[in-house]
């Protein structure tokens, strides 16, 4: 068995040459404290999950009979936030109704009262509440 001396010589100065990366040996990291760890940047194509709240809450109103009136909402959140509506704590059948909106139509004496919002996803829920009135304006009535 043969024993094989190797020689080097390291050189400072204007002559210093970066080695090439080596396949095998990863690149050396450099150290990190927490103080200089940057939050990750979201771009717009990735939302930071949030729970809801309502951008614009719903407002009260007054609407005359016979008449069609939207209550209207705007909610953030990722994921987007399911939307519940009640009409004096009864759950409203959403069916043909848009995302953040509640259209009353042809309004009766009996759609009066409190509507609540709630906006709901897995890291929260959120209500907007406001009162509707329904006013008789005696068109019919001729004196």
């Amino acid at each position: 068995m043969r024993k094989a001396e190797v020689q080097m010589t390291l050189k400072k100065g204007a002559d210093d040459a970066v080695a090439p990366s080596s396949p095998i040996i990863p690149p050396k990291r450099s150290k990190t404290s927490l103080e200089q760890i940057v939050p990750e940047h979201r771009g717009p194509g990735y939302p930071v999950p949030a729970p809801p709240v309502f951008i614009r809450k719903m407002r009260n109103a007054a609407v005359g009979t016979g008449c069609d009136i939207r209550l209207k909402v705007t909610v953030t959140g990722d994921p987007q936030p399911s939307l519940y509506w009640y009409h004096n704590d009864d759950l409203l059948n959403m069916e043909n109704q848009e995302y953040g909106g509640l259209w009353i139509r042809d309004c009766k004496p009996s759609d009066a009262g409190l509507y609540t919002c709630i906006a709901n996803n897995h890291l929260g829920e959120a209500r907007s509440s406001a009162v509707l009135a329904v006013l008789d304006l005696g068109e019919g009535n001729i004196s």
